[in-house]
């Protein structure tokens, strides 16, 4: 198992525990790193959607566990590759929105593998050239 950047979709999985799969890589994950590396912006992302639901304890909850693991930040640097990522991607007609570049971008940047069920999104990444490797907790 390789260290890996957890898009947010596995992420809020591994928060719900419905998934056994998931849940499985996630326990020989944490065994083997400690923690679990994210983007700033799937921190963002996860707070958009318990504030949208105005889910105030599970907000609070989410908020104390993540004081636990890596959250790598948005830099200059990742932000450019993103911009690229994405520009390329509309360019091609391939749009996958404004986030998902940007949790690609960390996950290049980083030299990291990026674990989602959002393959489809992030293939269209690959496909443009760009280096990035998938893993799919859910098969």
């Amino acid at each position: 198992m390789n260290k890996a950047l957890l898009d947010s979709d596995t992420f809020s999985e591994i928060f719900k525990g419905l998934n056994t799969a998931v849940a499985a890589n996630a326990k020989a994950y944490r065994r083997a790193f400690g923690h679990y590396t994210v983007s700033a912006v799937t921190v963002m992302e996860m707070v958009r959607g318990y504030r949208q639901k105005q889910a105030t304890r599970q907000l609070q909850a989410f908020l104390a566990a993540i004081a636990f693991e890596e959250i790598l930040p948005l830099g200059q640097l990742i932000a450019e590759l993103a911009g690229n990522i994405s520009g390329d991607l509309i360019r091609t007609g391939q749009d996958i929105g404004v986030t998902d570049p940007m949790i690609a971008a960390t996950a290049l940047y980083h030299g990291l593998e990026l674990v989602t069920g959002n393959t489809r999104h992030f293939e269209r990444v690959q496909r443009l050239g760009y280096p990035l490797t998938l893993v799919n907790w859910r098969q």
